[in-house]
């Protein structure tokens, strides 16, 4: 099989997995290779995502490298067969791969959390208001690329809508909520939806108000994604530049406990839909 020459963040995610795996085992790629009669070169194309590795190998490097976790084991073998060509595989080669991987970390979390200070967050918007907020952000982007924009993150909402949606809860600040990316019909069309989706008992919204003590997360905005184990969790942070996923344990125990600051802030979530809908009248 031809090493892949595009590895998505999931299966670069497998990889990582089973370096850590390893590495905790105290062995080097060579000597893992050659538990397996390979090499260290496709040994090290497996651990970066290059090159799949198939269910059998993956149950013999865990048990090589005393691996006791079945349900991490099971997780990481079902990564390691997952052949699904999801509905952003669409967009390959139209926008950037960073849209792709967060539309698959996406569809593979069991629940999402997500905290936004600026702006409403991408599940929730409509057509109009990401269209502004792209726009804005990509100044002179011709409609050629703006549209796959607006439509790729319409189409993230699937993990909303499908029969088994996956749980979401959203803390949004104040101020992405008054903030105006367009004109008031975009602003008071936005308000309605969140409060729509907000109604679904999958879908939490909470919001922070302007006037909250105690509240210096500004730089908080982040999503975290909940894997099939806690390990296999990935977070997401909002920043200049873009790091990419963050899926080390102590990355991961500094979101959820930043996200539990976060939470202590907001108000509960009939407050929150009763405090949008106070806004939208005042549009």
């Amino acid at each position: 099989m031809a090493p892949r020459s595009q590895p998505t963040a999931r299966q670069v995610r497998l990889g990582t997995e089973l370096r850590r795996l390893r590495e905790a085992a105290g062995l080097k790629a060579r000597e893992a290779a050659s538990l397996l009669n390979s090499t260290s070169a496709q040994m090290s194309q497996v651990e970066a995502g290059f090159a799949g590795v198939s269910e059998e190998r993956v149950r013999r490097l865990a048990a090589h490298y005393a691996c006791t976790d079945e349900a991490l084991i099971d997780a990481l073998v079902a990564m390691a067969t997952d052949r699904t060509q999801g509905w952003w595989e669409d967009f390959r080669g139209v926008l950037p791969t960073s849209f792709l991987d967060l539309s698959e970390l996406e569809h593979h979390a069991v629940f999402q959390h997500e905290v936004v200070i600026t702006h409403v967050p991408g599940l929730l918007q409509t057509p109009d208001y990401a269209r502004s907020v792209f726009s804005y952000m990509n100044p002179g982007l011709p409609s050629s690329e703006l549209e796959p924009r607006v439509e790729h993150r319409m189409r993230r909402r699937a993990v909303l809508e499908v029969d088994s949606p996956t749980p979401y809860e959203a803390i949004v600040h104040e101020f992405a909520l008054r903030i105006r990316v367009s004109d008031r019909r975009v602003a008071r069309a936005q308000l309605k939806q969140m409060l729509d989706l907000s109604e679904q008992d999958h879908v939490t919204v909470r919001v922070i108000p302007v006037d909250q003590d105690d509240f210096a997360g500004a730089g908080a905005a982040m999503i975290y994604l909940g894997g099939p184990v806690p390990r296999l969790d990935t977070g997401l942070r909002d920043a200049p530049v873009n790091k990419g996923p963050l899926d080390t344990e102590a990355q991961l125990q500094r979101l959820r406990t930043l996200l539990l600051k976060v939470g202590k802030a907001s108000l509960a979530p009939a407050q929150s839909r009763e405090f949008i809908h106070h806004l939208a009248k005042e549009l």
